[in-house]
């Protein structure tokens, strides 16, 4: 899987845990813990079928604050891009898309290597 490659980036990933991956001939549920070389963290927790995609990708600082979530939760019907939305540190959830777990890491690689 494309994802297990960003984990063996030591220049931003400094420890891992997978909590949970289950897969199947059709699907696959995915759960890590990611620290960075900041110490930030990220939780991913996806699940993928050919039906259904079920994602979240929240990244916080140190101290729990929150830095960034990508989730595809149905709780935001207003935004153009339902149910895909991006939280905010200001707590604004604004849209997003589809989004993949290399595109959260892109995003978040650029943001550590002030890029």
């Amino acid at each position: 899987m494309e994802i297990f490659k960003w984990l063996d980036n030591i220049s931003l990933v400094s420890t891992y845990d997978i909590l949970d991956f289950r897969r199947s001939e059709k699907a696959f549920y995915l759960n890590l813990k990611i620290i960075f070389v900041d110490n930030s963290l990220l939780q991913v927790r996806e699940y993928v079928d050919p039906n259904h995609r079920k994602y979240s990708f929240h990244w916080q600082t140190p101290a729990g604050e929150l830095l960034s979530r990508w989730d595809n939760a149905p709780h935001f019907p207003e935004l153009l891009t339902f149910p895909h939305h991006h939280h905010l540190a200001s707590g604004e959830a604004i849209e997003s898309h589809n989004i993949s777990f290399d595109e959260v890491m892109t995003v978040i690689q650029q943001q550590l290597l002030g890029q």
